[in-house]
């Protein structure tokens, strides 16, 4: 896995960052794996709120192809696929296990699911919604990469007889993100897409400051929030940053900050790619608390912690800013020693290393090839209706079981 090799990796999206945070993830991972000498080739899905948004249609380190199909994706690049050293599929793909089924059934090297999503992924599979990845399915790749580390890995090789369960935190570029001369515009700043979920540690941690302290300053840039939010004056409204646009949103902030999705803060160890980004950028950064973050972060020294509107207003207003900057520093210097794009692709190797040793110790079935006399879906198992044991529908591909789409951005549909 040291040498140079061919990696397939099939993912949401790495063209378009347009209400996903999978395309920074890929762009950060693809670089440090072609920095490693890899020759990647990375497929997309054709999707139309992508189409119109794409802002980066040819990442630096990979050859990229989009496809329209899974009848499509097969006829062009089964060849590839079979033949590639690694073949990686990432959550939220759709037709995902259809693509999976297919994928396990041809690959000749190690396949890997990467699942961006892993605390949501495990609600869906508990509400019996299969749409891009199923249970056994999972036992079939031989190797689990997931953005959320600690105790829920065990739980995915346990669970679901996952062979190898692995962390593969997010990335950033400390080239492209790092310490922006921006004026600083304002106290107080995030990015993200809208979630019902985390609006609330939005509305506390963030809108509820701006309300109490008027003379401060606070921008919100992110897309899909409903019109009903009601915005204190004193908080300015974007609704799209590209990546190229991050570092600059970032150095004209004096604090950034952090919000976690509430499945996230549940499992734990679950970083977003906000937090490195804001961090590679020498930002000092305001976070929720959730299990795990001082594994990543020494907590008072690299980032800081608010659990209420208190707690911002406090450290906005009386935080020195002196140690703020030094603050912002320490951040600065943990992403470059822990969280780069190499490290990435290095902890890569090493899982798929280890995969490749245990495949090896301990040999999977064959499984039936795809191209059988059935014709295109043969050799794939069916997919359970998306119903519960009471027999109430579960939500559609792309949406999360609580409803509201994760990965479509807001008018997707027209």
């Amino acid at each position: 896995m040291n040498q140079p090799s061919d990696i397939v990796i099939l993912g949401l999206s790495i063209t378009s960052s347009w209400g996903n945070g999978h395309a920074t993830t890929y762009r950060s991972l693809v670089r440090g794996l072609a920095g490693r000498g890899h020759r990647i080739l990375f497929l997309e899905r054709d999707a139309p709120w992508y189409a119109g948004n794409r802002d980066t249609p040819h990442p630096e380190g990979a050859r990229t192809e989009l496809y329209h199909s899974v009848e499509e994706l097969i006829d062009r690049f089964e060849g590839e696929i079979s033949t590639a050293e690694l073949v990686i599929l990432g959550s939220f793909v759709p037709d995902g296990v259809q693509v999976g089924e297919w994928i396990t059934s041809v690959a000749r090297g190690t396949t890997a699911f990467y699942d961006i999503d892993t605390p949501v992924t495990m609600g869906r599979l508990a509400a019996g919604c299969y749409d891009y990845i199923s249970p056994d399915l999972i036992a079939r790749f031989h190797l689990y990469l997931s953005f959320t580390g600690g105790p829920l890995l065990r739980q995915i090789e346990s669970r679901y007889r996952a062979s190898l369960a692995r962390a593969l935190y997010c990335s950033v570029d400390p080239e492209q993100y790092q310490p922006s001369p921006h004026r600083e515009c304002w106290d107080l700043g995030y990015l993200g897409t809208y979630s019902d979920d985390r609006q609330p540690a939005l509305e506390a941690l963030m809108l509820e400051p701006a309300r109490q302290w008027p003379q401060g300053r606070f921008t919100v840039v992110g897309p899909m929030y409903p019109e009903r939010i009601q915005w204190p004056y004193n908080v300015n409204r974007e609704i799209h940053l590209s990546p190229r646009e991050h570092p600059g949103f970032y150095g004209a902030q004096r604090f950034t900050l952090n919000v976690t999705r509430e499945a996230m803060k549940r499992a734990g160890y679950s970083p977003s790619v906000r937090l490195f980004e804001a961090g590679a950028c020498g930002v000092p950064i305001i976070s929720d608390w959730w299990e795990g973050l001082d594994s990543l972060f020494e907590v008072g020294h690299e980032v800081l912690i608010s659990t209420c509107a208190d707690d911002t207003l406090r450290l906005l207003r009386e935080f020195p800013d002196a140690q703020r900057l030094a603050l912002g520093d320490r951040a600065r210097r943990r992403i470059l020693a822990e969280h780069t794009p190499r490290h990435r692709a290095i902890q890569l190797e090493s899982y798929w290393r280890e995969a490749h040793d245990n495949v090896a110790t301990h040999p999977a079935r064959r499984h039936r090839r795809w191209r059988s006399a059935g014709g295109l879906d043969a050799g794939v198992a069916p997919q359970p209706a998306r119903q519960a044991a009471s027999g109430e529908a579960r939500g559609e591909p792309g949406q999360s079981p609580g409803g509201g789409h994760l990965h479509q951005p807001a008018g997707a549909n027209h």
